[in-house]
């Protein structure tokens, strides 16, 4: 909880920060959503740790923090303080319940309905990828190990995540799990996490702050559905 009750526009402000889960400029806001975060609302989220703001040009660009994530999720965890009247609040009551039960069914996460993954469209501009010249395949050796099952990795993913696990139920990232591997190859070791996600005691998730991630969180990051998911919990 802030340290000081928010109000309900600074409330909303900040429901629409964690939306966007980007940072926004003013004039953005104000084409997209009719609003700015100033005056009041401004001090309110800045003061308290719940919104970074920074001057761009003649106006402020926000983005949502660490913890204003977690005042967010304590929002739909006990429901808005909302005006008792008006048509707008009561809405923004109904969502909130509504997306609350929905949450609470299916065991998912702000971060997984709002968090934005990077954008993996490749640019216009990049230059055509030339196939590779077909060459021949080279008979197996008798040698070469098989490549490990899809149990194996399952089980050699488990046994990193206790190593790397400081406490249960603990989050690991997979930038660090995924040295842990050894050889095995990245698509079995995604398909592995992908399976491994269906499983009662495992969740797999992004980060909440996209901002904080570095290239190598991104690069660690397995796609499931459309969403790059940075991190790792095995448990109860």
């Amino acid at each position: 909880m802030p340290d000081k009750p928010l109000s309900f526009a600074a409330t909303c402000a900040l429901l629409i920060l964690m939306a966007e889960d980007r940072e926004i400029s003013n004039p953005e806001l104000k084409e997209k959503y009719g609003i700015t975060i100033t005056g009041k609302e401004r001090v309110a989220l800045t003061e308290g740790k719940l919104m970074e703001s920074r001057r761009q040009g003649r106006s402020f660009s926000h983005v949502l923090t660490d913890k204003g994530w977690h005042h967010a999720r304590e929002i739909f965890h006990n429901g808005i303080d909302a005006p008792s009247t008006g048509f707008a609040a009561a809405t923004l009551k109904a969502f909130v319940s509504g997306l609350q039960r929905h949450m609470e069914r299916t065991d998912i996460r702000l971060a997984e309905i709002f968090g934005r993954g990077p954008d993996l469209t490749p640019t216009a501009t990049e230059a055509p990828v030339e196939d590779p010249p077909v060459t021949e395949a080279a008979e197996p050796s008798a040698s070469v190990e098989a490549a490990p099952s899809s149990d194996d990795i399952e089980t050699m993913i488990r046994k990193a995540y206790a190593q790397l696990a400081d406490k249960p139920n603990a989050w690991v990232s997979l930038t660090l799990l995924r040295p842990r591997l050894g050889d095995a190859p990245r698509d079995r070791v995604d398909a592995a996490l992908r399976q491994m996600i269906a499983q009662p005691d495992v969740r797999i998730v992004p980060w909440e702050n996209q901002k904080t991630l570095t290239q190598a969180d991104r690069d660690a990051a397995v796609l499931i559905g459309d969403q790059p998911k940075h991190r790792i919990l095995i448990g109860a």
